[in-house]
């Protein structure tokens, strides 16, 4: 190449990396839509962050956008894990600020688990999450943000016996009442829900729902059915989903059993749709937390798949959130690989979906 169409050459390289940029992103984009129809953006919320794990994301939509939080720290059960905080607005999240942490003392500290967002037709956004040195012995709190997250309330500490949505988002019953999925691990693995009528002021429960030596099971998330019907799904550690049933608006819930739904022993996340199908994001596998799925259902019993998010064998993709905004988007939160938090935005309008057979997620 002689010295002139060197100088041509490195005169036009800036601009050829330009559109060739701009071509691997129509590629790229163009390709996640072809082959994940309804899969319309995936991004991580952060790039880089003052913790180097994080873990059990939760999104909530406020009049001024998006909220996510999650626990982060050295590793999880270390007493410096605190609860982090991002906002969406204009296009892109906000770096993460730590809003709560289990200092006690200036010599104790406990570590700080599963931040739950959650906003009520009328009043403040609220934070629930919880403190302890383990899911065993763990408390209950509570903070609020009149401003979309900017600012947050003094947390207080929830009555004994309460420990607020465990791991799911509480959904808003037509009499305003917030009822909370929940369950405990200090007496083998059991569900229950707790009420409140006053965005957590006074609270009451049920008992536990499932006999831990038939069915271990917790973190239940809750799905709305005609005729005032109740559905719970949730974790277990006999490799399948669980479902419980309530037609009294979760005062009362039948015998829980498994669904056909594999379960690795991780969290799902689910939420009733706008059309009034429901969708699940859960790990489709009965062992480690990859893949992560989206399936979809007209009853909550026979279920299509959806979008596979993740699919890398030996990685975490685990502890999905997941709400449909007021645009009737979808958007869900999860962790990844226990560095990151990722963030999809799903049309559910645009799947294309294919029967799960016998538990089997289609090829």
């Amino acid at each position: 190449m002689n010295r002139l169409n060197v100088r041509a050459f490195t005169a036009f390289l800036p601009y050829g990396i330009w559109i060739g940029a701009l071509y691997c992103q129509s590629v790229c984009s163009q390709t996640v839509s072809d082959t994940q129809p309804g899969l319309m953006k995936s991004e991580f919320i952060f790039e880089t962050a003052p913790f180097p794990e994080c873990h059990a994301s939760t999104i909530a939509e406020t009049k001024d956008g998006l909220v996510a939080a999650w626990f982060g720290g050295t590793r999880e059960r270390h007493p410096d894990v605190g609860i982090w905080v991002s906002r969406h607005s204009e296009g892109k999240w906000s770096a993460p600020i730590e809003v709560a942490n289990g200092v006690e003392s200036p010599t104790n500290r406990y570590p700080c688990w599963n931040p739950v967002l959650f906003q009520p037709r009328i009043g403040p956004l609220l934070l629930f999450y919880k403190v302890g040195p383990n899911p065993s012995s763990w408390w209950g709190m509570l903070m609020s943000s009149a401003d979309g997250g900017q600012s947050w309330s003094d947390p207080r500490r929830l009555p004994a016996g309460i420990a607020g949505p465990i791991k799911d988002k509480p959904v808003q019953l037509a009499d305003g009442d917030l009822l909370c999925p929940s369950s405990t691990e200090d007496k083998g693995w059991r569900v229950h829900f707790e009420r409140t009528s006053d965005l957590g002021q006074t609270w009451n429960a049920t008992g536990p729902l499932n006999d831990p030596k038939e069915i271990g099971a917790i973190q239940p998330t809750i799905l709305f059915h005609p005729g005032g019907k109740l559905q719970a799904l949730g974790r277990t550690q006999q490799k399948r989903i669980f479902e419980l049933w309530s037609e009294d608006n979760g005062r009362t819930w039948g015998r829980m059993s498994l669904t056909t739904l594999p379960n690795p022993n991780s969290g799902t996340d689910a939420v009733t749709l706008k059309d009034g199908r429901q969708l699940l994001v859960y790990n489709h596998t009965t062992g480690g937390r990859s893949p992560l799925n989206v399936a979809v259902s007209a009853d909550g019993k026979q279920w299509e798949a959806a979008l596979v998010l993740e699919n890398t064998a030996g990685s975490e993709f685990s502890y999905p959130a997941v709400i449909q905004t007021s645009d009737g988007l979808v958007h869900v939160v999860h962790t990844w690989k226990r560095r990151r938090i990722k963030h999809e935005v799903l049309d559910p309008s645009r799947f294309k979906l294919n029967a799960i057979m016998e538990g089997k997620w289609p090829q």
